[in-house]
């Protein structure tokens, strides 16, 4: 081999060594979901052409198991860099500092008033403390009520007509499309997102006055009358009552996009109207499935939707310093494609961009989901809202599989919250 050509090697290889050495590498961790897989898979090769210092891993999980992985992963100290859930999980991370503030330059919005004029008023404020915020939104969420109309047909319903507007026409309908083999249900009718209480229970509480916390930040389970008419419903909806459902059952969501007769409710949210169109094309809105409001009680005292709640994408705050620059250059390109977000997967990061955009007018049922964000309650956060959440799913576990005393799970259920609030675990 000449000099030259031995020069020439050595000077590339010494520039291919340089290169991968200036490269910075973050880990992103976020749940599954094909339709936004496929839609962050090309973004993220869009992104290392044009950033090539830059390599973006991204994994997948589980969503019922991402918290508790990335959980785990913190209290090692090997959290990822970058990672995003649902708000009353990642707030303890800000509290906690965990995690860093957003990076308004570095993710392209330039300050942080630009920040925040870039998103509706109040979408921020869950990953905002002190004034300063800590998460760029990844999705806005609240459910509605999903409708099989084939199911309704079916039962001898009219699904544009008898719908249930109530909580109380919910059980009478949800028995009505209800099928048994004996005591083993082969359709339910309608049942609840377990374990996922903070998104309805708190809203069926409050619609009849009750409250999760207390004005006073410290007292909890206010209006016993509300809570009890709540744990009551529960009992009444398992095996020790109309027997309609429960949390031993296959989760409804993933049962109702295959139009299998298996459900005739469930409560999603916009983001399920893609992997509907995903998972069974011939499953048509408005032909074979519909979206109608969350109800209310009939004697309820304030008329309130699902609570709503984000994902946000935040940073490692253990990362380094190159790192948590590339994650936010990242994150920010990522936000700048709101509107594919939506179309492709469903997912509101809630731009006024996006909301003026016909892409979202013209999606099926937008305005059903609209409506019902004009009267959500924001979903419970805290410091200790993953503590809380246990609590109302070991209440309504108790009184629906256990046949236990609403009255006496009442009392257990206040406990258990207070002592999450004081920070007692």
């Amino acid at each position: 081999m000449s000099r030259l050509r031995l020069t020439v090697l050595s000077f590339a290889l010494i520039m291919s060594f340089s290169v991968a050495l200036a490269q910075v590498q973050v880990e992103y961790w976020t749940h599954e979901d094909p339709n936004r897989t496929a839609l962050e898979e090309e973004l993220i090769a869009q992104f290392h052409a044009e950033h090539p210092d830059i390599i973006v891993t991204r994994v997948t999980h589980p969503s019922n198991t991402l918290a508790q992985l990335i959980l785990t992963a913190f209290a090692a100290n090997r959290g990822p860099d970058i990672f995003n859930m649902e708000t009353f999980n990642e707030y303890p991370y800000i509290v906690n500092q965990r995690v860093v503030p957003v990076d308004p330059v570095a993710a392209g919005f330039g300050s942080y008033d630009a920040f925040y004029d870039a998103y509706l008023d109040g979408m921020l404020d869950p990953v905002t403390v002190d004034g300063v915020p800590y998460g760029i939104p990844l999705e806005l969420t609240n459910w509605a009520i999903f409708l099989n109309m084939n199911v309704f047909r079916d039962a001898g319903l009219d699904p544009l007509t008898d719908y249930p507007k109530t909580w109380e026409e919910m059980m009478e309908i949800a028995d009505q499309l209800t099928v048994r083999d004996g005591e083993i249900i082969t359709r339910r009718g309608f049942d609840f997102r377990y374990p996922y209480y903070l998104n309805f229970m708190v809203p069926m509480a409050q619609q009849l006055g009750g409250q999760l916390i207390g004005d006073d930040g410290e007292s909890a389970i206010v209006n016993d009358e509300a809570w009890l008419r709540v744990l009551e419903y529960f009992r009444e909806w398992g095996p020790h009552g109309r027997n309609l459902g429960g949390p031993t059952y296959a989760n409804a969501r993933a049962l109702f996009n295959f139009d299998n007769d298996d459900i005739g409710m469930m409560e999603s949210g916009q983001y399920q109207i893609a992997r509907i169109a995903n998972d069974n094309p011939d499953f048509l809105p408005g032909e074979g499935w519909m979206v109608v409001p969350f109800p209310v009680w009939e004697d309820a005292v304030e008329d309130l939707a699902g609570a709503y709640y984000g994902h946000y994408w935040m940073v490692n705050a253990q990362s380094s310093a190159d790192e948590q620059e590339a994650a936010w250059k990242f994150i920010g390109t990522m936000a700048q494609f709101a509107e594919e977000f939506f179309a492709r997967a469903g997912l509101l990061q809630a731009s006024q961009e996006v909301l003026d955009s016909d892409t979202f007018k013209n999606h099926p049922y937008s305005d059903v989901f609209m409506a019902d964000l004009g009267r959500a309650p924001a979903i419970y956060y805290g410091d200790a809202s993953p503590q809380i959440r246990q609590v109302l799913q070991d209440a309504v576990e108790a009184v629906m599989l256990q046949n236990r005393e609403p009255a006496e799970v009442l009392i257990t259920m206040r406990e258990g919250v207070e002592r999450a609030l004081r920070g007692e675990y």
